[in-house]
């Protein structure tokens, strides 16, 4: 696998190699021993799949504190645009993204720290998306941005007017007004 940098320091793009032939193609979506020495030592205890249709918006979320989880995402049909928001007040990249095409035809996913609020949209048809998480879900300890923040400045890929939110989504605070943001240098890792 080729690890790619973002403008944002421990958010990464991971390409595979994909090997294809006349049969189809196979690639290893995850190595512990490759990803651990390549991007970060990381424990990953929980796998997640969402299917959704053209103009989904699902985020911007995260968990607080010692619930907090970092993401190794994917897209397995389909397209979506993946963002990822730094949250760690203090940092040199706060209030930041990064924003990137994920694809089943590009087999690329992208490694979110914790520290981050994460989202993504649905640009094709339909998509299926899968991520794991280092972190067990916390229902009490949810944190969430307003996808459409101004501050943020995130280009959707798609008219806000086909914009598909939960109702849930459309009820978050703007980023100034976010609760359980993290601090910057702590180690949210140790917890």
């Amino acid at each position: 696998m080729e690890i790619i940098e973002t403008s944002i320091p421990g958010v990464v793009l991971i390409e595979p190699k994909v090997f294809g032939d006349s049969r189809g193609y196979f690639f290893e979506s995850y190595s512990k021993r490759d990803f651990d020495r390549m991007v970060r030592p990381v424990t990953f205890v929980q796998d997640n799949e969402s299917m959704s249709s053209y103009g989904v918006v699902r985020g911007l979320h995260y968990q607080k504190g010692a619930f907090s989880q970092s993401k190794l995402v994917r897209v397995i049909e389909g397209k979506v645009l993946d963002v990822a928001v730094d949250i760690r007040k203090g940092s040199p990249t706060f209030g930041q993204h990064v924003s990137i095409v994920l694809s089943a035809e590009n087999h690329r996913q992208l490694f979110i720290p914790r520290g981050f609020a994460h989202g993504f949209a649905v640009l094709s048809e339909r998509a299926v998306f899968q991520y794991k998480c280092d972190n067990l879900y916390a229902p009490s300890s949810e944190g969430a941005i307003a996808w459409n923040d101004p501050s943020l400045g995130i280009d959707w890929m798609i008219p806000p007017e086909d914009v598909i939110l939960s109702e849930k989504d459309k009820r978050h605070p703007l980023l100034k007004d976010a609760e359980g943001l993290f601090d910057y240098g702590k180690d949210y890792y140790a917890e």
